[in-house]
């Protein structure tokens, strides 16, 4: 037999609202990495650009985003603290 829906849990979103605020601060950390791998185009089409092995695109970049996505994933998987 389904379920019916009560008064109560109509208004109700899937996630407790802590979880909205760090699944947005998640996002900030994914946008940061992404920044973060942008540049290192050469002047000339006809020139090879050294700029794009940079430590910053290569390393630290990819890591800030692996973290962000983790970061979500925990943001979604986070079970709410019992008053």
């Amino acid at each position: 037999m389904a379920k019916r829906e009560t008064e109560k849990d109509r208004g109700r979103f899937a996630l407790p609202p802590d979880n909205y605020k760090f699944i947005a601060i998640g996002f900030v950390i994914l946008v940061i990495g992404f920044i973060l791998m942008l540049g290192g185009k050469s002047e000339s089409p006809d020139q090879f650009s050294e700029k794009i092995f940079s430590f910053r695109r290569i390393t630290l970049a990819p890591i800030i985003v692996v973290a962000g996505f983790v970061f979500e994933i925990w943001a979604i998987m986070r079970k709410p603290r019992e008053k």
